[in-house]
């Protein structure tokens, strides 16, 4: 049975209606912090490759192995959020991430590790970050009413791109220049100062005892609307993936872009991904057309990789300019669901129920987030870039019956 949601600490209850803003403050430095590792890291792929001597096939299954530790432990973490609470969950995995992240520092650099020991120490890094989406979520689902969830939880949602942004600005550099024991030090430095925003600012709402009344709705494990909308999640996050893993290697070995080029593209896609987050939650609050909007996202992420893979067969690649618009354009597209997506997710399943609702999609997320890198030099084994583009736009297409239909006034 999930813990009560009811504040007992005079010092929370004391909290007024303006703290839910520091709480989602809380949430979006948390999740760029795990976000800047998740989907900074692969941005420097081209130098992994180069410094730890690895083939594409085991270069794909490092850059997944983070992703196999998130997918494994984001359902039990968000169960864990239901019972316990965000602010403990959310304090153990932050400060557990960023001490792992030190102890890579030491152990995880070219000069001391392994193949075999780089891929565990990735996905002990996914176990410990897949704390932070649903305590984060859940905080902020019980922080904000209905009329507020769709932008706040798409705000909070921006720290995915917003840390692949700082990490495509600064990882790569940090690579190339001071190695990787730099760029494992960084990204602890964010975990660490994120966990003590976290700790002095994540509470639970005074009013969370009625805010939080769970959905009349089966629990999320057995709810079959539920587990559509997390396939759907998942499936629609593929193409998402494939760009933030492989992007890079993309640019550098088919259009033979330079490092400058290579990071502000991928900056680019990453503050693009921002905005159009952030615009559709604004949106859809408004409208109250989440499950409409949904649907469309989906054919118009399709049609962008459709459109990228038709334009790299035909010659995109020696056509810098253009090649890195339709890229930033379909990695956009790709991305702007994401807020308003989770925000439907968590209201089926209710504010109680929310941790293990986020659980279920972010488990579905990283499962993918595992299986793309593993899957795309195959792929580029048995076909070419075109095809990994097209791929990945088929994918984006079957997410749509997933989402389910507006309901009928």
């Amino acid at each position: 049975m999930a813990t009560s949601l009811v504040l007992n600490s005079t010092k929370t209850s004391a909290l007024g209606g303006g703290h839910r803003w520091k709480v989602l403050g809380v949430g979006v430095a948390a999740n760029a912090s795990v976000s800047a590792a998740a989907t900074g890291f692969p941005t420097t792929a081209v130098w992994v490759r180069s410094a730890y001597h690895l083939s594409d096939g085991h270069l794909g299954v490092v850059l997944g192995a983070l992703g196999l530790g998130v997918a494994l432990s984001e359902l039990p973490w968000g169960v864990l959020t239901d019972k316990w609470g965000d602010r403990p969950v959310l304090l153990t995995g932050l400060f557990s991430t960023a001490a792992m992240l030190v102890a890579m520092t030491l152990f995880a650099t070219p000069a001391t590790a392994s193949f075999g020991w780089l891929v565990f120490a990735m996905c002990a890094l996914g176990l410990l970050g897949g704390s932070v989406n649903g305590s984060s979520g859940r905080a902020v689902m019980a922080w904000f009413g209905e009329g507020e969830r769709g932008l706040a939880m798409s705000i909070r949602q921006t720290a995915v791109p917003l840390g692949g942004g700082i990490g495509a600005a600064l990882l790569p550099w940090l690579a190339s220049s001071h190695g990787f024991g730099a760029v494992f030090g960084a990204l602890a430095a964010m975990c660490a100062l994120s966990g003590v925003f976290a700790w002095r600012w994540l509470h639970e709402p005074p009013e969370a005892s009625h805010r939080a009344i769970p959905s009349d709705s089966a629990a999320p494990l057995k709810n079959g609307l539920v587990w559509r909308v997390v396939l759907g999640i998942g499936i629609l996050c593929v193409p998402q993936f494939a760009v933030l893993s492989f992007a890079t290697i993309f640019m550098h070995d088919a259009a033979r872009f330079g490092l400058t080029a290579i990071s502000a593209t991928m900056a680019t896609l990453q503050i693009g991904a921002i905005a159009m987050r952030v615009w559709s939650g604004r949106h859809t609050d408004r409208h109250g057309n989440r499950r409409a909007y949904l649907r469309v996202s989906t054919i118009v992420a399709c049609a962008s990789f459709v459109a990228l893979g038709i334009a790299t067969a035909f010659g995109a690649v020696h056509w810098p300019v253009l090649l890195a618009a339709m890229l930033i354009f379909a990695g956009v597209c790709v991305s702007a669901w994401h807020g308003v997506a989770y925000t439907e997710l968590a209201t089926l399943a209710g504010t109680a129920r929310a941790g293990t609702a986020l659980g279920m999609a972010n488990t579905a997320v990283f499962v993918r987030f595992f299986v793309t890198p593993l899957a795309i030099p195959h792929v580029l084994a048995i076909g070419s870039w075109p095809m990994v583009w097209l791929v990945a736009g088929v994918c984006a297409s079957l997410a749509w019956p997933l989402f389910p239909r507006p309901a009928r006034a």
